[in-house]
């Protein structure tokens, strides 16, 4: 059976905890999309570790980790992530990564900090991991996937002329220093030798596990509003964050997912910059970041202070229905025990008029959030294991999302750890 795990908001919603802990039950873990970009925190016996780029289910001995064609592949990154968790004691995990996947070349991560410069004030507040570079080289077609190491002739002469391409752009555009085809190329040629191990037809091996009867577990990174098309464009990221897509990054039937985990936060928080209708700031806004999260609510890769809300039914509903969601993970609710009221946003006022829909960019930098308050639950709630143990204002506030979203919450996270999780 496949089952995807993806972001119903902003991306940060702990996919990494949920991920870990459905990997103790899965088969194969696979990484769809997205790169080096954006972390999962997971805590487990070995410590705590930022996850970029492998998938959450690398701390398992039982699990294969595929690194599917719709990643960008950032190699030596991949190398250095794999050596860090082996050093703190974790067993060598079982990798495949896909053939077909492309390769985060050395001067996209260049043409991001070039480019971000640029801009100034206009930036996209990226995290200058070489995301939209990359993407744009592979649907420009000029982009090189992991196959093309293996043939030194083709590569090099496609080297060279991309090569040629970018200096014309680096020497008019940005007047930086050109780059030299001969020590691209030398570089690739040691990346080969890194990959080749790891390297095989991943969609092949995915379709063979389904055959198998085996538990898949797809992972997305970020959330439904960072997706290029559904997402708050142009503050988004290069890759669809929906599951949807899980099909295509990993190399398998759409009608094979059959379970689609969307995670809910109990509350908002994003990176970066774009329309935030729930917004809330100054020391309320500090107050639930030094609470939030474990150790507060920091960016995994770049440790930027995350922008904080309440929670927004109207976009976490429309995250949810984006992402096909069968089932709604809620998660970091031990956090809210410290407040006497909880304001939901359950409506956009535009213009004048509320609306309960997720509108366009345009539409949304008007929108103002229209609250319901509810009461607090005032009392720690970690450590507890049933749901009808939970105090009856926290039971309220669950009920009250999840009818507001109209997914059912099977499961709700009150700690960070591995298994402070309660099921209904």
């Amino acid at each position: 059976m496949v089952r995807a795990i993806v972001g119903a908001n902003w991306g940060d919603e702990g996919k990494g905890k949920i991920t870990d802990m459905l990997g103790e039950v899965s088969d194969v873990i696979v990484r769809f999309q997205g790169g080096s970009n954006a972390g999962h925190t997971i805590i487990n016996e070995y410590g705590k570790f930022a996850l970029h780029l492998l998938p959450s289910g690398v701390f398992y001995g039982h699990t294969t980790s595929v690194i599917g064609n719709g990643v960008a592949l950032n190699i030596p990154y991949l190398m250095q992530e794999i050596q860090s968790i082996v050093d703190r004691g974790v067993p060598t995990p079982k990798i495949l990564v896909s053939n077909r996947a492309q390769i985060m070349m050395p001067y996209h991560i260049l043409f991001d900090q070039y480019e971000e410069e640029r801009l100034k004030g206009k930036a996209f507040g990226s995290t200058k991991s070489g995301i939209a570079p990359f993407y744009s080289d592979k649907y420009a077609k000029i982009g090189f996937q992991v196959s093309e190491l293996f043939d030194e002739a083709a590569l090099k002469e496609k080297v060279e002329s991309v090569v040629a391409y970018k200096n014309i752009l680096i020497e008019h555009l940005y007047h930086k220093p050109t780059l030299d085809p001969e020590e691209i190329y030398r570089t690739l040629l040691t990346w080969r030798d890194m990959i080749a191990p790891y390297a095989c037809d991943t969609a092949a091996f995915l379709q063979q596990a389904i055959k198998e009867g085996k538990n898949i577990l797809l992972e997305g990174q970020l959330g439904t509003l960072k997706d290029p098309d559904f997402g708050i464009y142009p503050m988004v990221t290069s890759s669809s964050t929906l599951a949807a897509y899980g099909a295509i990054g990993a190399g398998i039937p759409p009608y094979e997912i059959k379970d689609i985990i969307a995670v809910v936060k109990a509350y908002s928080s994003a990176v970066g910059a774009g329309e935030f209708v729930s917004e809330i700031f100054g020391d309320e806004a500090d107050e639930l970041r030094r609470r939030g999260g474990d150790g507060g609510e920091f960016g995994a890769t770049t440790g930027r202070p995350r922008r904080m809300g309440w929670f927004d039914a109207v976009a976490t509903r429309y995250g949810c229905r984006m992402q096909g969601a069968t089932e709604v993970v809620l998660t970091v609710l031990d956090v809210l025990g410290y407040l006497d009221k909880l304001p939901i946003c359950v409506g956009y006022e535009i213009d004048g008029k509320v609306t309960k829909d997720f509108p366009t960019t345009a539409e949304l930098a008007k929108a103002k959030p229209v609250y319901e308050i509810l009461p607090g639950w005032k009392c720690e709630i970690r450590g507890i294991k049933k749901y009808e143990d939970l105090p009856e204002n926290c039971r309220n506030y669950i009920e009250f999302i999840e009818k507001e979203i109209g997914v059912p919450i099977t499961m709700v996270s009150n700690g960070p750890g591995r298994h402070e999780i309660i099921k209904r």
